[in-house]
């Protein structure tokens, strides 16, 4: 009866398991997350394992202790010998003098062979045997730290599945022993949050504010209020991991609720990007959310430059690169938070909405800060919960010569050169002056480019290109002047630069458009 590492890691989930574990949370009429759960199974589990070892060892027999008389027969295990059990064969006196009650066994051991022991025998080492060293993996502290995790996703998928039980916050517990939150309580909390702007407010302060009657255990009042939360389509719950907040969803932006115009994709992705030439190096400069590529998410600091289509929404992508500056969450979909610009301070809303990649909420603050397409943008991780600060790279104002896109009157796009002033600080490849938003708005809300992309890239390629007399176009540039009228990601422009015989990759993310070989 061993237990060893193999226990552990592959341990299965079984339908006692989820009994023991059902019986527990009605017991404890506590909502227990997975590692709380996973921890309760570990205890379970070892206390079954020293169970059964004690009746496997008492099966076997008594320890062997010198001290003690035997008679034939009696089944005895051997500690100093490895645990090894026998079986008394026969006994005589023995025959020294300085003890004259020694007896002498003969055992019969589980090995085969016969040994003879002393017995009746008081002044012996062995009488005070050395404590065994328990095994570390019956140790429910180690076996937690060490197998922990692997057991508590076993466990959450084989929890998922129970009808019987609710997960809330990541907690569960059974759907038998919730409280009913009727509709009267539930208005008020709609109230309370409209007041307040939408929220967001923790489960436990519209608990207060409704003045909710609490039964003796207010944790389990708290889970049936969240449960009755999220059950209503009226209440969205923004909190990042490991706190419940609740906003009143119908005063959170459309952009939050619904991707903006701008961000919406309406091709596919290339198969197989990872065999795209440049592709890496293209999507080391620009920081594209359809893009999702490993990357260094520990970094606390993370500078990018601004794409038109997030520019117009404002909006932020949210990447690999970045993601660990944002709070995050379990299971939520959008996550409600505070940016604080510098240096002044500033606070205002920021959403993270995480299954489209991007952040919301700094329309406003990228008019007062005079940023364009192209502008740098330096987030990085506040010390203050809840929160992430942002800030410009601050320009006097300069004139500078940049590029312009222009629209005519029949709703065609040129690029030109002009002189324009800037307040902050921006890629060279990547800046682009809009004078006229709204004709801009006007192409996106027409779908005047939904023709194929190669063609769209083509056209961009004639207009950028007649802004260098060699006719040199970096991937860079093309990127950021394609996004102007259409949402396109770095692989899509890399795979049609490669694969069309009018573009010409003269090395380094350059190429030059050969206009003989045009459509």
């Amino acid at each position: 009866m061993t237990i060893n590492a193999n226990f552990w890691e592959g341990y299965q989930i079984s339908v006692n398991d989820l009994e023991d574990i059902y019986n527990y949370l009605l017991e404890t009429e506590s909502p227990l997350d997975k590692f709380e759960i996973t921890k309760f199974l570990i205890r379970q589990k070892i206390a079954e394992k020293e169970r059964a070892l004690l009746v496997e060892n008492s099966n076997k027999g008594a320890h062997y202790l010198p001290e003690k008389t035997y008679s034939i027969g009696d089944k005895l295990i051997f500690p100093a010998k490895g645990q090894i059990s026998g079986e008394v064969k026969s006994t005589r006196s023995g025959l020294n003098p300085a003890y004259p009650d020694l007896q002498v066994i003969e055992v019969e051991m589980s090995t085969g062979e016969h040994l003879f022991f002393a017995a009746n025998l008081p002044d012996h080492i062995l009488n005070n045997p050395t404590p065994t060293e328990k095994n570390i993996l019956l140790d429910a502290d180690y076996v937690f730290s060490e197998y922990g995790q692997i057991l508590a996703e076993k466990l959450s998928k084989s929890l998922e599945n129970n009808p019987d039980l609710i997960c809330i916050a990541r907690q569960y517990f059974p759907r038998a022993l919730i409280f009913d939150i009727g509709i009267g309580p539930l208005n008020l909390c709609e109230a309370v949050l409209e007041m307040a702007g939408g929220g967001p407010f923790t489960t436990a302060e519209l608990i207060s504010q409704i003045e909710l009657p609490l039964s003796n255990n207010a944790k389990l009042t708290e889970f049936s209020m969240n449960f009755a939360l999220e059950q209503d389509g009226r209440f969205d719950e923004v909190g990042p991991a490991g706190v419940t907040l609740w906003f009143l969803k119908r005063l959170e932006p459309l952009e939050v609720q619904n991707p903006p115009l701008t961000l919406n994709f309406a091709g596919s992705l290339p198969d197989n990007p990872d065999l795209i030439p440049n592709l890496t190096e293209l999507t080391a400069l620009v920081d594209d959310e359809m893009e999702q590529y490993p990357s260094d998410s520990l970094k606390t600091e993370v500078t990018i430059s601004l794409t038109y289509p997030h520019w117009r929404a404002g909006t932020l992508p949210l990447t690999e690169r970045n993601k660990n500056i944002f709070p995050t969450a379990y299971e939520t979909p959008r996550v409600k938070f505070q940016f604080c610009d510098f240096p002044s301070l500033q606070k205002f809303d920021g959403w993270v909405v995480r299954p489209n990649h991007y952040i919301y909420g700094l329309k406003n603050w990228y008019e007062q800060q005079g940023v364009i397409p192209g502008s740098f943008i330096t987030l990085s991780k506040s010390s203050t919960p809840g929160e992430v600060n942002i800030q410009t790279h601050k320009n006097k104002n300069s004139r500078d010569w940049i590029r312009t896109v222009l629209v005519g009157t029949d709703g065609g796009i040129v690029f030109a050169l002009l002189k324009q002033v800037i307040s902050c600080t921006y890629d060279e490849r990547m800046a682009i002056m809009v004078p006229d938003v709204n004709a801009l708005d006007h192409i996106w809300a027409s779908n005047k480019f939904k023709q194929p992309i190669e063609k769209v890239i083509l056209t961009i390629m004639r207009e950028i290109g007649k802004l260098n007399t060699q006719n040199q176009i970096h991937a860079q540039e093309l990127y950021s002047a394609v996004n102007i009228i259409r949402r396109t990601p770095p692989s899509t422009i890399l795979s049609v630069l490669h694969s069309q015989p009018w573009a010409t990759h003269l090395g380094d993310l350059y190429f030059k458009l050969n206009e003989n070989m045009a459509l």
